[in-house]
């Protein structure tokens, strides 16, 4: 099995935004996070239908670097079939003002996208 590449957070004291962009700077880290705090605890299979564009593999990945950098915690449940679950952590639960102020930025660009499109 090929290993993870992620990369430490080890920086010089002036780039602390791109440390946290490097926390939730992969495809689909953002989108993860963004579910997990719209929806709370999910299993691998609801994070699955809500990001249909994402292999398993890509996605697994993704929550085991959000798990490493302490973002996202995996409970197992001793069940057959396994039952996997997915939640923030402390320090997950305190990137929410800077997902929801990226939803927001967003929201407006594509509105405003839409509106010179609409002009044209």
């Amino acid at each position: 099995m090929p290993r993870i590449r992620h990369t430490t957070l080890a920086c010089s004291p002036g780039c602390t935004v791109e440390a946290t962009l490097e926390l939730f700077g992969g495809k689909w880290k953002a989108l993860i996070l963004y579910h997990l705090f719209e929806d709370g605890v999910l299993r691998f299979g609801e994070l699955r239908r809500r990001l249909p564009n994402v292999t398993q593999r890509m996605l697994t990945n993704q929550l085991r670097e959000l798990e490493a950098d302490g973002l996202v915690s995996r409970t197992v449940f001793p069940e057959v079939p396994p039952h996997v679950e997915y939640a923030l952590t402390e320090l997950g639960k305190t990137l929410k003002p800077v997902i929801q102020a990226l939803k927001k930025w967003g929201d407006r660009y594509a509105h405003s996208v839409q509106r010179n499109t609409a002009a044209d």
